[in-house]
Parts: structure tokens; sequence; C-alpha cells
């Protein structure tokens, strides 16, 4: 609970280092998330070159914090993985949020940009990164270590809960 609490939107980072173990952790959760059919149709692109972190910004107008960190993770989803069609967004998106949330807890700050269903922001990193047909930009995840402090917000909204029926 302390994690999704307290996982905010970080855009400023520090400039230090993450390490390549943490990255490792971080696709590890990012694989423990559920898929239908246990389907997994996730592909990443762990990002450490500078020239193509800087090049980000020229496909995804809100992506200018990439130039504070040194790593991001691209999550794409893999079509010819797909055992029942259309869920991959939802896969993708479950392990998007896994990443976010073990970075949290790992002391890291972490932003959701996302790229799918926007289609010039699909086209433009997918050519950048080299992606196959079948394999479609989700989100882009920069990853560093914050430097802004944001507190928790409380979203619960109790009009916004049903039982039963509407």
């Amino acid at each position: 609970m302390e994690a999704i609490m307290n996982r905010r939107s970080i855009r400023k980072y520090t400039g230090e280092k993450v390490s390549e173990d943490m990255v490792r952790d971080l696709l590890k959760a990012a694989m423990a998330a559920p898929s239908a059919g246990n389907e997994q149709p996730w592909q990443f692109i762990v990002i450490t070159d500078r020239r193509l972190l800087d090049e980000i910004p020229k496909y995804h107008q809100y992506s200018k914090m990439i130039a504070e960190v040194n790593v991001a993770i691209l999550v794409c989803g893999d079509l010819s993985l797909e055992k029942h069609k259309g869920f991959w967004v939802q896969d993708c998106s479950a392990s998007t949020q896994n990443i976010l949330l073990a970075a949290r807890d790992m002391g890291l700050g972490t932003v959701w940009l996302g790229i799918y269903p926007v289609e010039e922001r699909m086209k433009g990193i997918g050519k950048l990164f080299g992606l196959p047909e079948h394999v479609v930009p989700l989100s882009l995840i920069p990853i560093g270590f914050p430097d802004e402090e944001k507190h928790p917000s409380d979203r619960f909204d109790e009009s916004r809960i049903h039982y039963n029926k509407w």
C-alpha cells in the first residue's frame, strides 16, 4: 500500500546513475504482471544510449525530462505473442504499473509517458528504435533518482463506487 499510495509522476531528476541491477529488478517486476491467458505479450527496450534518449522528445512532446535520466524502459506489445487478441494493451499496462510501483519502492522516480494509441508517437518511436511491424510501443518510462518531492494524493472518491448495479 505504501508504494501504491505514494507513487507519483516524477519529472525532475538528480542525474545520479541508476544501476544495471536496479533496472534488472524493475524488469523482473514488469514480467511478474498478470496477463490474459498468461500470454506475456511484452517486449522491453532498455535505453541507455544518450543519443537515443535525446532523440525521444522529437517524437513525444511530453518527454523533456528524459534529458535528466541515464535510463528509460520502452514497454512494447508483441502482437505475435497474442493468444487473446487485443488484451496486450491491458497486459503491458499492468507491466508498466509494476515498474512504476517497484521503482517507487526502490527510492526511484518515474513517469508513465503514453505512446499508444497516438499514431504519430507510435510511428516515430517505432522508427527510432527499429521496432518490427508486429511490435507496438505502449509506454516509455524514464527512471531516475527524484529531484522533487511530491506528497501522496488521496484520490479515493466514494461517488465512483457502485454495488451490484449502477
